[in-house]
């Protein structure tokens, strides 16, 4: 909020950018510091041309403490004890932007469901204690069904999401089989498995899964199934950035790479999968070649680059 209100910051500049020139009507943000107030969210949004009437972004897990020796450092209150990696409450958070109105009244916020408690669940093979897996919540950031309202009265619903990168643990495993369930949650909820009222709206389910289908680290079976499940569809977007980055060292088409990373290489772990029902005219990542119009901007915004859809209600 700081480097936002006093200006002059190359990556929010970056981000601006990149935002005012894609013009999504709705837009998730990972990766975005949470407050009580949502006065940095505010200040990030009011830095565009066209600042969105509405947003969502309740409190995620990272940075949440648990008061548990949940790595197994021997020490507590660390990063890694927090439901959701943070040095403080809310760091690297999640937010909606919408030009359409939010039923905010009618949003579901999973994120406190605990992890033991998501039906077969990989929490067996991650082995925590017993006193991590009485307090562990599956969400390292967050898990949300939120209605828009269209123009016609009609709701869309986005199934928002943001999972653990599966690195950064043991030979346990912990995070990779965290991030596999994260993903899996959506395969019970769309099976009606977590809620009286399964979601049969039309559905864009669309986040950082941290998890490409071919190369890096992971558990990569709920991935598969969600990209295979006739429920969803994958417009497959595409960028001629990344195109142009290839790792002759990966099995993925490079095209669908989503993200810069030195160490794995660049991969594709961030998704919008329109529910089979919606009619996809467009999609694409914000990934130009070097030498296009918004290739600086996109490389100073965010290793993440911005995965975009079209959407037509109606054929």
């Amino acid at each position: 909020m700081r480097d936002t209100l006093r200006g002059g910051d190359p990556q929010i500049a970056a981000v601006t950018r990149i935002l005012d020139a894609a013009q999504p009507d709705v837009i998730l943000l990972t990766g975005v510091d949470w407050d009580l107030d949502g006065r940095a969210l505010d200040a990030l949004n009011a830095t565009l041309a066209q600042p969105y009437p509405h947003s969502f972004a309740p409190a995620p897990n990272t940075g949440l403490q648990t008061s548990v020796d949940l790595d197994g450092d021997g020490v507590l209150h660390g990063p890694r004890d927090a439901q959701g990696y943070g040095r403080f409450r809310g760091q690297g958070g999640m937010a909606l932007l919408s030009r359409l109105p939010i039923e905010v009244a009618k949003a579901r916020d999973f994120s406190t469901l605990l992890w033991r408690d998501l039906p077969q669940s990989a929490i067996g093979r991650a082995q925590l204690s017993d006193a991590a897996q009485a307090v562990q919540r599956l969400s390292s950031t967050g898990h949300w069904d939120v209605p828009l309202v269209l123009p016609d009265g009609a709701r869309l619903h986005l199934f928002a999401f943001a999972a653990t990168p599966p690195v950064f643990d043991g030979p346990e495993d912990r995070n990779g089989w965290r991030n596999h369930d994260e993903a899996a949650f959506w395969l019970q909820y769309l099976d009606g498995a977590l809620s009286d009222d399964p979601p049969d709206r039309p559905f864009v389910l669309l986040g950082d899964f941290n998890l490409d289908p071919s190369d890096g680290e992971g558990n990569r079976a709920a991935l598969h199934r969600l990209l295979r499940d006739p429920r969803l569809q994958d417009p497959a977007p595409r960028s001629a950035g990344a195109q142009g980055a290839a790792d002759p060292a990966h099995q993925g088409e490079a095209a669908l790479d989503t993200v810069d990373y030195e160490g794995p290489g660049n991969l594709r772990v961030d998704y919008v999968l329109p529910s089979a029902v919606l009619f996809v005219t467009g999609a694409g990542v914000i990934w130009p070649s070097p030498e296009a119009p918004l290739a600086e901007a996109a490389a100073r915004a965010s290793r993440h680059k911005l995965v975009w859809v079209d959407i037509a209600l109606a054929p």
